[in-house]
């Protein structure tokens, strides 16, 4: 790996970090502003809307300049949602603005990988890049959790300085410097020297163009199946944030602060799954693993069930308390996330290096960030009105659990079909890009 490609992952880690860090002090916010439960998972809704409404714009706009620079003003732009949040707009709009920032970002931060590295090197650059993405999740929602704690919450009311109330808000102070300082690291990464045709920003022929570009993806053999997997999978991956939130609540009875490190250790399992994807899974061999997100659907749906009362008692060490039920918990929370990370990193390496060959690096990440964010926001959409209709939590698990199970089915019906018309194996080197 170059050098260019580690400033890459410094500057991703800590933005996600703080994007992390701050979905989790925005809840905490949402409840001292005692906004309803259902607005809680609209958050990443408002997050995600922009990867939709400016897909077909965000592509060529990081082909339209050198990627670093395009990666320093987005996350320029994220640290401006995050302090209008601190200053009083309400957490939906302010985080919708950092939400901005990131669809943005997403094009140049995997762009630049098809630009710095060649084919054969980008499952190890996903797992790398999924790795850091994993341990800034982990860390971000620990610190996030931190942050919000009652210990906190506790000091700065007490000290009540620079017009910081409560702990929500001192966690959003916070992240105004990490989003800074990731901006900064941006201006340290190099100019892979990659040029693209001037780019044309006229909102018709944009639209079309962008529709030109999905339905290049969506009918390449192998971009459809990748693109299906991955659309499913951070679709999924966003429910999943909130849902291990009430499971936390409903089946162990942790609170936010603790119920946020649960969703570290599901962090931890998919920064293993994405080490053993790197090591054990080639590019030419990346659709191996689809049986793997069948059987991660179903883990989840089974893993509803589990209660506390089943394995009571716990054990001291270093005057802290530990569960056997949170213990166990944990375990079952880090077996998803071993399998999630496995079978999305070779997928989404698989999927960069078919847009790549089918069109430029900006434009297939647009189109790829443009269907993963539809499939959030309709899963998002869906899971709020499934609790503003009064669905119990594990009612709510199983349901999303087997519609992943059934679905990753689907995908390998779809794989099978395709391979009975065209030679897989043919469809990784081959150039349509015009």
């Amino acid at each position: 790996m170059t050098k260019g490609f580690y400033s890459i992952m410094l500057a991703q880690f800590l933005s996600s970090l703080a994007d992390n860090a701050l979905l989790i002090a925005a809840i905490a916010l949402l409840s001292t502003l005692n906004e309803p439960e259902w607005m809680t998972p609209l958050l990443k809704l408002f997050f995600v809307v922009s990867y939709v409404l400016f897909a077909a714009w965000v592509g060529i706009f990081a082909d339209s300049m050198p990627k670093g620079k395009v990666m320093f003003i987005t996350n320029a732009i994220k640290t401006l949602g995050c302090t209008i949040m601190l200053f009083g707009t309400h957490p939906l709009l302010a985080y919708g603005i950092v939400g901005l920032g990131a669809a943005a970002y997403s094009p140049a931060k995997y762009g630049i990988l098809t630009e710095l590295l060649p084919p054969e090197k980008l499952v190890k650059a996903n797992g790398w890049i999924e790795g850091l993405t994993v341990a800034s999740i982990i860390l971000g929602t620990g610190l996030g959790g931190f942050l919000i704690s009652p210990m906190v919450d506790h000091f700065v009311q007490g000290a009540n300085s620079f017009g910081i109330h409560n702990a929500a808000q001192a966690a959003i102070a916070v992240m105004i410097f990490v989003y800074a300082a990731a901006a900064g690291v941006n201006l340290l990464i190099p100019d892979t020297g990659a040029r693209y045709p001037q780019q044309d920003f006229r909102p018709i022929q944009t639209l079309v163009n962008f529709g030109e570009s999905c339905s290049l993806l969506w009918k390449d053999k192998l971009g459809q199946i990748s693109l299906s997997v991955t659309t499913l999978f951070w679709g999924a991956g966003a429910t999943l944030q909130f849902l291990v939130l009430a499971w936390a609540d409903h089946a162990l009875g942790l609170d936010l602060s603790n119920a946020a490190i649960l969703q570290g250790v599901v962090a931890v399992g998919i920064a293993i799954g994405a080490v053993l994807a790197a090591a054990f899974v080639s590019l030419k061999k990346s659709t191996n693993v689809l049986p793997v997100g069948v059987l991660m659907g179903f883990s989840v749906a089974f893993m509803s069930f589990f209660r506390e009362s089943w394995i009571p008692g716990g054990f001291y060490m270093f005057d802290f308390h530990f569960s056997y039920a949170v213990i166990v918990a944990c375990i079952m929370l880090i077996m998803v996330g071993v399998m999630a990370g496995f079978f999305v990193v070779p997928m989404n390496a698989l999927l960069q290096h078919r847009g790549h060959v089918l069109m430029s690096a900006g434009r297939s990440i647009a189109v790829q960030n443009f269907n993963e964010n539809s499939s959030i926001l309709v899963m998002l959409a869906l899971y709020s009105l499934l609790i503003k209709a009064g669905l119990g939590t594990v009612t709510i698990m199983v349901l999303f659990g087997c519609f992943v199970g059934f679905s990753m089915l689907g995908v390998i019906f779809r794989f099978r079909y395709n391979q009975s018309k065209m030679d897989s194996l043919h469809l990784i080197g081959e150039d349509k890009r015009h």
